[in-house]
Protein backbone atom coordinates (compact mmCIF):
# COMPACT_ATOMS: atom_id res chain seq x y z
CA UNK A 1 0.00 0.00 0.00
CA UNK A 2 1.22 3.62 -0.44
CA UNK A 3 0.78 6.58 2.11
CA UNK A 4 -0.79 9.74 0.27
CA UNK A 5 2.83 10.85 -0.05
CA UNK A 6 3.62 7.92 -2.43
CA UNK A 7 5.90 5.84 0.62
CA UNK A 8 5.03 2.39 0.58
CA UNK A 9 3.62 -0.06 3.54
CA UNK A 10 2.75 -3.03 4.83
CA UNK A 11 -1.01 -3.47 6.00
CA UNK A 12 -1.63 -7.19 7.89
CA UNK A 13 -5.25 -6.68 8.17
CA UNK A 14 -8.09 -8.98 10.18
CA UNK A 15 -6.15 -10.89 12.41
CA UNK A 16 -7.75 -12.82 15.66
CA UNK A 17 -6.29 -11.58 18.28
CA UNK A 18 -9.10 -13.10 20.37
CA UNK A 19 -10.90 -16.53 20.06
CA UNK A 20 -14.48 -16.03 18.77
CA UNK A 21 -16.40 -15.12 21.44
CA UNK A 22 -19.33 -16.75 20.68
CA UNK A 23 -21.51 -19.70 21.80
CA UNK A 24 -20.80 -20.18 25.01
CA UNK A 25 -18.01 -17.37 25.04
CA UNK A 26 -21.07 -14.65 24.27
CA UNK A 27 -21.02 -12.38 27.40
CA UNK A 28 -17.90 -14.26 28.56
CA UNK A 29 -14.55 -12.17 28.95
CA UNK A 30 -12.34 -12.54 25.82
CA UNK A 31 -9.93 -15.46 25.71
CA UNK A 32 -6.95 -14.45 24.66
CA UNK A 33 -5.00 -16.72 21.15
CA UNK A 34 -1.15 -17.18 22.90
CA UNK A 35 -0.19 -18.71 19.46
CA UNK A 36 -0.54 -19.50 15.43
CA UNK A 37 -0.86 -23.31 14.88
CA UNK A 38 -1.31 -22.52 11.23
CA UNK A 39 -0.68 -19.53 8.66
CA UNK A 40 -2.39 -16.24 9.29
CA UNK A 41 -4.13 -14.97 6.13
CA UNK A 42 -3.55 -10.90 6.80
CA UNK A 43 -4.62 -9.96 3.57
CA UNK A 44 -8.29 -8.57 3.87
CA UNK A 45 -10.26 -6.78 6.43
CA UNK A 46 -12.30 -8.87 9.33
CA UNK A 47 -15.49 -8.39 10.06
CA UNK A 48 -16.98 -5.24 12.14
CA UNK A 49 -18.46 -6.19 15.32
CA UNK A 50 -22.45 -6.25 15.18
CA UNK A 51 -24.08 -3.26 14.86
CA UNK A 52 -26.80 -1.85 12.52
CA UNK A 53 -24.68 -1.76 9.15
CA UNK A 54 -25.71 -2.06 5.61
CA UNK A 55 -22.76 -1.31 3.91
CA UNK A 56 -20.19 -3.82 6.18
CA UNK A 57 -19.76 -7.03 6.83
CA UNK A 58 -21.21 -8.04 10.41
CA UNK A 59 -19.95 -10.93 12.61
CA UNK A 60 -19.78 -11.87 15.92
CA UNK A 61 -16.55 -13.54 15.37
CA UNK A 62 -14.63 -9.67 14.97
CA UNK A 63 -11.89 -9.33 17.70
CA UNK A 64 -9.63 -8.70 14.90
CA UNK A 65 -6.13 -6.92 14.72
CA UNK A 66 -5.12 -4.51 12.14
CA UNK A 67 -1.05 -3.48 11.69
CA UNK A 68 0.48 -1.02 9.40
CA UNK A 69 4.12 -0.68 9.30
CA UNK A 70 6.46 0.90 7.49
CA UNK A 71 8.40 -2.21 7.19
CA UNK A 72 11.69 -2.30 5.43
CA UNK A 73 15.24 -1.94 7.14
CA UNK A 74 14.50 0.12 10.25
CA UNK A 75 17.93 0.05 12.64
CA UNK A 76 15.30 0.80 15.47
CA UNK A 77 12.24 -0.27 16.41
CA UNK A 78 9.26 1.80 15.64
CA UNK A 79 6.91 3.67 18.01
CA UNK A 80 3.41 1.84 18.25
CA UNK A 81 0.43 4.29 17.92
CA UNK A 82 -2.53 1.84 19.37
CA UNK A 83 -6.36 3.62 18.06
CA UNK A 84 -9.48 2.84 19.47
CA UNK A 85 -12.28 3.66 17.68
CA UNK A 86 -15.17 6.05 18.28
CA UNK A 87 -18.89 5.58 18.52
CA UNK A 88 -20.40 5.56 21.95
CA UNK A 89 -19.42 1.61 22.40
CA UNK A 90 -22.51 0.68 20.01
CA UNK A 91 -21.32 1.44 16.57
CA UNK A 92 -18.23 2.06 14.17
CA UNK A 93 -15.07 -0.18 13.59
CA UNK A 94 -11.44 -0.40 13.61
CA UNK A 95 -11.17 -0.55 9.36
CA UNK A 96 -9.37 1.21 7.59
CA UNK A 97 -12.57 2.55 5.90
CA UNK A 98 -12.89 4.40 9.31
CA UNK A 99 -9.36 4.34 10.75
CA UNK A 100 -7.45 4.78 7.37
CA UNK A 101 -3.48 4.73 7.22
CA UNK A 102 -2.42 6.49 4.60
CA UNK A 103 -1.60 9.66 6.50
CA UNK A 104 0.23 8.16 10.01
CA UNK A 105 1.75 5.94 7.97
CA UNK A 106 4.13 8.93 6.55
CA UNK A 107 5.59 8.80 10.02
CA UNK A 108 7.90 6.24 11.05
CA UNK A 109 5.70 5.14 13.53
CA UNK A 110 3.83 1.70 13.26
CA UNK A 111 -0.48 1.88 13.73
CA UNK A 112 -2.53 -0.45 15.20
CA UNK A 113 -6.22 0.08 15.51
CA UNK A 114 -8.34 -2.81 16.43
CA UNK A 115 -11.97 -4.00 16.62
CA UNK A 116 -14.09 -4.33 20.42
CA UNK A 117 -17.24 -5.93 21.64
CA UNK A 118 -20.02 -3.16 21.62
CA UNK A 119 -23.32 -2.32 23.16
CA UNK A 120 -25.03 -5.41 24.73
CA UNK A 121 -22.43 -7.98 23.64
CA UNK A 122 -19.43 -5.90 24.99
CA UNK A 123 -20.73 -3.68 27.72
CA UNK A 124 -23.87 -5.96 29.37
CA UNK A 125 -23.27 -6.05 33.18
CA UNK A 126 -25.63 -7.51 35.68
CA UNK A 127 -23.90 -6.69 38.70
CA UNK A 128 -23.43 -10.42 39.30
CA UNK A 129 -21.38 -13.40 38.24
CA UNK A 130 -22.78 -13.78 35.28
CA UNK A 131 -22.07 -10.57 33.70
CA UNK A 132 -20.01 -8.77 35.88
CA UNK A 133 -19.54 -6.46 32.40
CA UNK A 134 -16.17 -4.31 30.92
CA UNK A 135 -15.93 -7.04 28.20
CA UNK A 136 -15.71 -4.84 25.74
CA UNK A 137 -12.70 -3.30 27.45
CA UNK A 138 -11.30 -6.16 28.53
CA UNK A 139 -11.01 -7.24 24.36
CA UNK A 140 -9.15 -3.81 24.41
CA UNK A 141 -6.64 -5.07 27.15
CA UNK A 142 -6.51 -8.22 25.29
CA UNK A 143 -5.02 -6.60 22.11
CA UNK A 144 -2.75 -4.77 23.78
CA UNK A 145 -0.90 -7.73 25.65
CA UNK A 146 -1.20 -8.78 21.68
CA UNK A 147 0.94 -5.97 20.77
CA UNK A 148 3.20 -6.75 23.64
CA UNK A 149 3.83 -9.85 22.74
CA UNK A 150 4.08 -9.62 18.78
CA UNK A 151 4.65 -6.21 17.70
CA UNK A 152 8.24 -6.66 17.11
CA UNK A 153 7.66 -9.24 14.48
CA UNK A 154 6.15 -6.06 12.64
CA UNK A 155 9.01 -3.35 13.68
CA UNK A 156 7.08 -2.27 16.50
CA UNK A 157 8.77 -1.31 19.66
CA UNK A 158 7.07 -2.69 22.72
CA UNK A 159 8.13 -0.22 25.18
CA UNK A 160 7.28 2.30 23.28
CA UNK A 161 2.88 2.02 23.05
CA UNK A 162 0.87 5.32 22.81
CA UNK A 163 -2.68 4.61 23.37
CA UNK A 164 -4.88 6.70 21.35
CA UNK A 165 -8.87 7.03 20.89
CA UNK A 166 -11.70 9.92 19.90
CA UNK A 167 -14.92 9.50 21.81
CA UNK A 168 -15.61 6.47 23.28
CA UNK A 169 -12.18 5.40 22.43
CA UNK A 170 -11.13 8.74 24.35
CA UNK A 171 -13.06 7.05 27.25
CA UNK A 172 -11.50 4.14 26.79
CA UNK A 173 -7.47 5.50 26.94
CA UNK A 174 -8.56 7.42 30.04
CA UNK A 175 -9.81 3.97 31.62
CA UNK A 176 -7.16 1.91 30.67
CA UNK A 177 -5.06 4.56 32.60
CA UNK A 178 -7.12 3.37 35.61
CA UNK A 179 -7.49 -0.42 34.88
CA UNK A 180 -4.91 -2.43 37.31
CA UNK A 181 -5.38 -5.58 33.78
CA UNK A 182 -3.66 -2.37 31.66
CA UNK A 183 -0.46 -1.50 33.90
CA UNK A 184 2.52 -1.76 31.79
CA UNK A 185 0.69 -2.24 28.61
CA UNK A 186 1.62 1.65 27.44
CA UNK A 187 3.42 4.62 27.55
CA UNK A 188 2.05 7.57 26.44
CA UNK A 189 -2.00 8.85 26.20
CA UNK A 190 -4.37 10.78 24.03
CA UNK A 191 -7.67 11.47 24.27
CA UNK A 192 -9.53 13.05 21.81
CA UNK A 193 -13.08 14.43 23.20
CA UNK A 194 -14.31 12.09 25.96
CA UNK A 195 -13.55 11.23 29.49
CA UNK A 196 -15.07 8.60 32.01
CA UNK A 197 -14.55 11.36 34.51
CA UNK A 198 -18.06 12.60 34.27
CA UNK A 199 -20.93 14.40 35.91
CA UNK A 200 -21.97 11.00 38.56
CA UNK A 201 -19.98 8.23 39.95
CA UNK A 202 -19.55 5.63 37.53
CA UNK A 203 -22.17 2.44 38.26
CA UNK A 204 -21.31 -1.10 39.87
CA UNK A 205 -23.79 -2.58 37.00
CA UNK A 206 -26.91 -1.52 34.28
CA UNK A 207 -28.86 -3.80 34.74
CA UNK A 208 -31.81 -1.42 33.34
CA UNK A 209 -30.28 -1.72 29.70
CA UNK A 210 -29.94 -5.57 30.35
CA UNK A 211 -33.65 -5.84 31.04
CA UNK A 212 -34.07 -3.21 28.24
CA UNK A 213 -32.19 -5.48 25.48
CA UNK A 214 -33.87 -8.67 26.54
CA UNK A 215 -37.65 -6.70 26.77
CA UNK A 216 -36.47 -5.42 23.12
CA UNK A 217 -35.53 -8.83 21.74
CA UNK A 218 -38.98 -10.23 23.13
CA UNK A 219 -37.78 -11.80 26.06
CA UNK A 220 -40.82 -13.53 28.57
CA UNK A 221 -38.92 -13.40 31.32
CA UNK A 222 -36.71 -10.65 32.42
CA UNK A 223 -36.92 -10.18 36.28
CA UNK A 224 -33.31 -12.13 36.87
CA UNK A 225 -29.99 -11.99 35.64
CA UNK A 226 -30.32 -15.62 34.78
CA UNK A 227 -33.18 -15.53 32.77
CA UNK A 228 -31.84 -12.16 30.73
CA UNK A 229 -29.10 -13.64 29.97
CA UNK A 230 -30.51 -17.06 29.02
CA UNK A 231 -32.60 -15.49 26.67
CA UNK A 232 -30.43 -13.21 25.01
CA UNK A 233 -27.84 -16.42 24.87
CA UNK A 234 -30.61 -18.02 22.25
CA UNK A 235 -30.95 -14.69 19.68
CA UNK A 236 -28.68 -13.74 16.79
CA UNK A 237 -26.12 -11.63 16.83
CA UNK A 238 -27.58 -10.25 13.85
CA UNK A 239 -30.90 -9.10 15.31
CA UNK A 240 -28.78 -7.85 18.70
CA UNK A 241 -26.91 -5.76 16.36
CA UNK A 242 -29.83 -4.30 14.84
CA UNK A 243 -32.19 -3.93 18.06
CA UNK A 244 -29.93 -0.76 18.89
CA UNK A 245 -32.73 1.62 17.59
CA UNK A 246 -35.31 0.51 19.80
CA UNK A 247 -32.62 1.89 22.79
CA UNK A 248 -33.17 5.74 21.71
CA UNK A 249 -37.27 5.67 21.81
CA UNK A 250 -37.25 8.76 24.62
CA UNK A 251 -36.48 11.75 22.97
CA UNK A 252 -34.19 12.60 18.97
CA UNK A 253 -32.09 9.65 19.60
CA UNK A 254 -30.64 11.17 22.74
CA UNK A 255 -29.14 10.39 25.15
CA UNK A 256 -25.78 9.72 23.03
CA UNK A 257 -24.39 7.58 25.64
CA UNK A 258 -25.57 4.67 27.26
CA UNK A 259 -23.41 1.72 28.00
CA UNK A 260 -20.70 2.59 30.09
CA UNK A 261 -17.35 0.97 32.01
CA UNK A 262 -18.76 -0.09 35.45
CA UNK A 263 -16.71 -0.81 38.88
CA UNK A 264 -17.33 -4.65 38.72
CA UNK A 265 -17.50 -6.49 42.38
CA UNK A 266 -15.89 -8.61 42.97
CA UNK A 267 -16.47 -12.73 41.80
CA UNK A 268 -12.83 -13.78 41.51
CA UNK A 269 -12.86 -12.70 38.03
CA UNK A 270 -9.69 -10.48 36.71
CA UNK A 271 -11.53 -6.89 36.95
CA UNK A 272 -11.02 -3.90 34.90
CA UNK A 273 -12.37 -1.36 37.26
CA UNK A 274 -12.06 -2.00 40.49
CA UNK A 275 -12.97 1.65 41.53
CA UNK A 276 -14.14 5.32 40.87
CA UNK A 277 -11.83 6.88 37.76
CA UNK A 278 -12.01 10.28 39.64
CA UNK A 279 -11.96 8.86 43.00
CA UNK A 280 -8.18 6.85 41.76
CA UNK A 281 -7.22 9.94 39.93
CA UNK A 282 -7.42 12.02 43.06
CA UNK A 283 -5.75 8.77 44.99
CA UNK A 284 -2.60 8.91 42.80
CA UNK A 285 -4.13 4.99 41.97
CA UNK A 286 -3.48 5.62 38.11
CA UNK A 287 -0.91 4.74 35.12
CA UNK A 288 0.45 8.33 34.97
CA UNK A 289 2.04 8.79 31.57
CA UNK A 290 2.73 11.09 29.20
CA UNK A 291 -0.86 12.85 28.16
CA UNK A 292 -2.58 14.44 25.67
CA UNK A 293 -6.24 15.31 26.10
CA UNK A 294 -8.43 17.67 23.58
CA UNK A 295 -11.74 18.62 22.21
CA UNK A 296 -13.01 20.19 18.90
CA UNK A 297 -14.56 24.25 19.42
CA UNK A 298 -18.11 23.13 18.72
CA UNK A 299 -18.31 19.43 19.46
CA UNK A 300 -21.96 18.23 19.60
CA UNK A 301 -23.67 21.72 18.51
CA UNK A 302 -25.36 20.16 15.49
CA UNK A 303 -27.93 18.55 17.72
CA UNK A 304 -29.15 21.79 18.38
CA UNK A 305 -29.65 22.80 15.01
CA UNK A 306 -31.69 18.91 14.22
CA UNK A 307 -33.98 20.12 17.24
CA UNK A 308 -34.75 23.68 15.82
CA UNK A 309 -35.24 22.62 12.79
CA UNK A 310 -38.23 20.19 13.77
CA UNK A 311 -41.00 22.09 15.19
CA UNK A 312 -42.41 19.37 16.96
CA UNK A 313 -39.15 19.07 18.98
CA UNK A 314 -38.98 22.04 20.17
CA UNK A 315 -42.00 22.16 21.37
CA UNK A 316 -41.65 18.84 22.88
CA UNK A 317 -38.45 20.01 24.70
CA UNK A 318 -39.95 23.33 25.97
CA UNK A 319 -42.83 21.53 27.17
CA UNK A 320 -41.25 18.63 28.79
CA UNK A 321 -38.12 20.13 29.91
CA UNK A 322 -37.61 18.71 33.10
CA UNK A 323 -38.33 15.27 31.66
CA UNK A 324 -36.11 15.69 28.49
CA UNK A 325 -33.04 18.01 29.72
CA UNK A 326 -31.78 15.25 32.09
CA UNK A 327 -31.51 12.56 29.27
CA UNK A 328 -30.42 14.66 26.32
CA UNK A 329 -27.23 16.38 28.90
CA UNK A 330 -26.93 13.14 30.19
CA UNK A 331 -27.39 14.06 34.22
CA UNK A 332 -27.21 12.07 37.52
CA UNK A 333 -31.05 11.39 38.85
CA UNK A 334 -30.33 13.31 41.97
CA UNK A 335 -31.24 16.93 42.15
CA UNK A 336 -32.11 16.93 38.06
CA UNK A 337 -34.78 19.18 38.48
CA UNK A 338 -33.00 21.79 39.74
CA UNK A 339 -29.89 21.53 37.74
CA UNK A 340 -31.96 21.67 34.24
CA UNK A 341 -33.62 24.75 35.53
CA UNK A 342 -30.08 26.32 36.55
CA UNK A 343 -29.05 25.14 32.81
CA UNK A 344 -31.98 26.63 30.76
CA UNK A 345 -30.62 29.95 33.19
CA UNK A 346 -26.83 29.91 32.10
CA UNK A 347 -27.21 28.49 28.55
CA UNK A 348 -30.77 29.72 27.73
CA UNK A 349 -31.33 32.54 29.33
CA UNK A 350 -34.14 30.90 31.17
CA UNK A 351 -35.73 31.56 27.53
CA UNK A 352 -37.80 29.12 25.78
CA UNK A 353 -36.24 27.59 22.47
CA UNK A 354 -36.87 29.33 19.00
CA UNK A 355 -35.93 29.01 15.72
CA UNK A 356 -32.86 31.76 15.86
CA UNK A 357 -29.34 31.74 16.48
CA UNK A 358 -29.31 32.54 19.90
CA UNK A 359 -31.24 29.41 20.75
CA UNK A 360 -28.90 27.81 17.89
CA UNK A 361 -25.88 28.65 20.27
CA UNK A 362 -26.93 28.33 23.56
CA UNK A 363 -28.69 24.72 23.08
CA UNK A 364 -25.62 23.83 21.14
CA UNK A 365 -23.18 24.74 23.63
CA UNK A 366 -25.43 23.07 26.24
CA UNK A 367 -25.15 20.10 24.23
CA UNK A 368 -21.24 19.81 23.69
CA UNK A 369 -20.63 21.19 27.28
CA UNK A 370 -22.45 18.14 28.60
CA UNK A 371 -21.55 15.11 26.45
CA UNK A 372 -17.99 16.61 26.02
CA UNK A 373 -17.17 19.19 27.06
CA UNK A 374 -17.51 19.01 30.95
CA UNK A 375 -15.81 15.68 31.38
CA UNK A 376 -12.61 16.50 29.21
CA UNK A 377 -12.01 19.63 31.50
CA UNK A 378 -12.24 17.77 34.21
CA UNK A 379 -10.18 15.36 33.19
CA UNK A 380 -7.62 17.65 32.02
CA UNK A 381 -8.01 19.60 35.83
CA UNK A 382 -7.56 16.10 37.19
CA UNK A 383 -4.76 15.05 35.43
CA UNK A 384 -2.94 18.24 35.66
CA UNK A 385 -3.03 18.10 39.34
CA UNK A 386 -1.76 14.72 39.87
CA UNK A 387 0.14 13.78 37.08
CA UNK A 388 3.97 14.50 37.65
CA UNK A 389 4.02 13.83 33.62
CA UNK A 390 3.47 16.39 31.13
CA UNK A 391 -0.29 17.06 30.44
CA UNK A 392 -1.24 18.69 27.12
CA UNK A 393 -5.01 20.42 27.39
CA UNK A 394 -5.90 21.26 23.72
CA UNK A 395 -9.18 22.47 21.74
CA UNK A 396 -9.02 21.79 17.80
CA UNK A 397 -10.20 24.35 16.12
CA UNK A 398 -9.42 24.34 12.33
CA UNK A 399 -12.55 24.69 9.99
CA UNK A 400 -11.51 22.81 6.35
CA UNK A 401 -13.16 21.53 3.47
CA UNK A 402 -15.05 19.17 5.28
CA UNK A 403 -16.68 18.10 8.72
CA UNK A 404 -19.18 15.25 9.78
CA UNK A 405 -21.59 18.48 10.26
CA UNK A 406 -22.10 20.43 7.23
CA UNK A 407 -24.80 22.92 6.17
CA UNK A 408 -27.48 21.03 4.39
CA UNK A 409 -27.92 24.12 1.56
CA UNK A 410 -24.42 25.08 1.17
CA UNK A 411 -22.88 21.56 2.27
CA UNK A 412 -20.01 23.50 3.85
CA UNK A 413 -18.37 23.30 7.32
CA UNK A 414 -20.19 25.78 9.50
CA UNK A 415 -17.98 25.25 12.96
CA UNK A 416 -15.84 22.23 14.15
CA UNK A 417 -17.77 19.26 15.06
CA UNK A 418 -17.07 15.85 16.96
CA UNK A 419 -14.61 13.98 15.20
CA UNK A 420 -13.21 16.21 12.86
CA UNK A 421 -9.57 15.96 14.18
CA UNK A 422 -9.59 12.60 13.00
CA UNK A 423 -10.18 13.64 8.84
CA UNK A 424 -6.72 15.26 9.48
CA UNK A 425 -5.28 11.72 11.22
CA UNK A 426 -6.93 9.04 9.47
CA UNK A 427 -8.38 8.43 6.10
CA UNK A 428 -12.11 8.19 6.15
CA UNK A 429 -13.21 6.59 3.61
CA UNK A 430 -16.38 5.50 4.40
CA UNK A 431 -17.39 9.41 4.06
CA UNK A 432 -14.39 11.41 2.91
CA UNK A 433 -11.98 12.13 0.09
CA UNK A 434 -8.56 11.43 1.02
CA UNK A 435 -6.59 15.06 1.35
CA UNK A 436 -4.11 15.30 -1.35
CA UNK A 437 -0.73 17.13 -1.03
CA UNK A 438 -1.71 19.82 -3.01
CA UNK A 439 -4.82 20.53 -0.63
CA UNK A 440 -2.80 23.30 0.26
CA UNK A 441 -4.45 24.27 3.82
CA UNK A 442 -5.95 20.87 4.77
CA UNK A 443 -2.50 18.89 3.61
CA UNK A 444 -0.32 20.99 6.18
CA UNK A 445 -3.30 20.23 8.75
CA UNK A 446 -2.83 16.84 7.97
CA UNK A 447 1.19 17.55 8.22
CA UNK A 448 0.93 19.39 11.54
CA UNK A 449 -1.59 16.55 12.98
CA UNK A 450 0.57 13.60 12.19
CA UNK A 451 3.60 15.60 13.45
CA UNK A 452 2.29 15.76 16.96
CA UNK A 453 1.11 12.72 17.26
CA UNK A 454 4.55 11.20 15.86
CA UNK A 455 6.41 13.48 17.81
CA UNK A 456 4.53 12.19 21.33
CA UNK A 457 4.65 9.05 20.57
CA UNK A 458 8.27 9.29 19.62
CA UNK A 459 9.64 11.48 22.82
CA UNK A 460 6.47 11.80 25.20
CA UNK A 461 5.84 15.69 24.36
CA UNK A 462 5.37 17.71 21.31
CA UNK A 463 5.91 21.80 20.62
CA UNK A 464 3.65 21.32 17.88
CA UNK A 465 1.00 22.52 20.19
CA UNK A 466 -0.58 25.29 21.05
Amino acid sequence: METRRGRRFEAYRGIRYAEPPVEELRFKPPKPILRYDEEVDASKEGPACPLPATKVTIDEDCLRINVYTPGGNNTKPLPVIFFIHAGGFYSMTGRSDLAGPHYLLDRDIVLVTINYRLATLGFISTGDALAPGNNGFKDQVVALRWVQQNIRAFGGDPDLVTITGCSAGSRSVMLHMISPMSKGLFHRAISMSGSATSKAPIPHHQFDLAQKQARIMNCSQTNTSEEIIACLKTKSYRDLGYSLAGFFDQFNSDPVGLWSAVVEPDFGQERFLTMDPTDAIREGKMHAVPYIISQTRNEFFWKALNVLKNETLINTMNEEWERIAPISFMLPPENSIVAVSRLKQAYLGGKKLVKDDASAQGLGKLYGDAITGFPTHRMANLMCRHSPHKVYYAEFDYIGNHSHYEDPDTKKPIGVAHHDDLIYLFTLSYRFPTIQVSDSKDSQMVDKMTAIWYNFARYGFTANLN
